[in-house]
Order: C-alpha cells, then structure tokens, then sequence
C-alpha cells in the first residue's frame, strides 16, 4: 500500500508543486509550452533510441544470442517514453535520465544483481525450456517469484534448476 501511495498520491502532488512553481517564475503559457516541448522531444528520442536497441537485438538473435540487455533497455525506454509524455518535471526528468545510455547501463546492472541475489536466496525461481523448430533452438524463460504456487499449474516434471551467473 505505501508504494502504491507515494505513486498515485504523492507524486502528483510533487509534481504539481514543481509545475506551480515553473509557471510562477516562467509564467503560464511558457510553462506548457515546456510540457509540450518535452513531451515531444522525449517522444522522439526514444523512438530513435527504441529503433536502435530494436536493431541489435534482431541483431543478437540472428547470431543466436539471447539479447537479454537490449530487452532491458527496450523496457527502460518503453518506461521513458511514459515518464516523458506524462506532464510533469520531476516524470520529465526520470524519463531523460533513463534515456542516457550510461545511466541506463549502471541501472541494469544494479537491477541484474538484484535479480541474481533474489535467485542465489530461492526468493525468484528461474526455468529454462525450449523448443525446437527446424533445428533451432528457441529458449524460453520463466521467472517466478518463490511463494507463488506453481504446482497448481505444472503439467510436465520441473526441468532441471539453473544457476545464474
């Protein structure tokens, strides 16, 4: 409930604090016009940065590699871009930084450590299957968390238990 909370309640009241004090200093219509502005240009950057990451991660799965780290940039720009065209400074702010690719990457690797600790403590199961199809290989990954009642649902044996390293 609290996350819940800061994200519906208090953040749009930040938000509107910071937008108050913009439009006090700036005025009205050059304070939305700064709320356009930044919407579209933090549209457009993403679109270029998500065709780019698009790009290698066809890439990556033409030479048969899992692309894994441009997912998860995929994500953090699908999450910019929301950030971005949601009127605001603060969401505005947090949308850009998560376009800067340096930022990005320090992002993913605290969250990648994140995930691996949750896996090495059992709190996050990792099962890896696939399928194949004309010879390929096609992996499929499912993460779920520990408490989560998989036996409800399982209709083969558990595949064998990988280590993330």
């Amino acid at each position: 409930m609290g996350k819940l909370l800061l994200l519906f309640i208090i953040v749009p009241a930040v938000e509107l604090g910071l937008l108050i004090q913009v439009g006090t200093v700036l005025g009205t219509w050059p304070t939305v016009a700064l709320i356009v502005f930044t919407g579209i240009l933090g549209a457009y950057l993403a679109r270029l940065q998500g065709l780019s990451v698009l790009g290698r991660a066809q890439q990556q799965m033409s030479r048969g590699e899992l692309p894994a780290g441009s997912l998860a940039d995929g994500v953090m720009i699908l999450v910019a871009s929301a950030l971005l065209v949601t009127p605001g400074i603060l969401t505005d702010a947090l949308g850009f930084s998560l376009l800067v690719p340096a930022l990005r990457n320090r992002i993913k690797s605290v969250v990648l450590e994140r995930f691996r600790k949750a896996v090495q403590e059992n709190r996050v199961q990792v099962h890896v299957s696939g399928m194949g199809f004309d010879d390929d290989y096609w992996p499929v990954v499912d993460v779920q968390p520990e408490r989560f009642d998989t036996d409800r649902f399982q209709t083969e044996p558990d595949p064998p238990k990988y280590k993330v390293h």
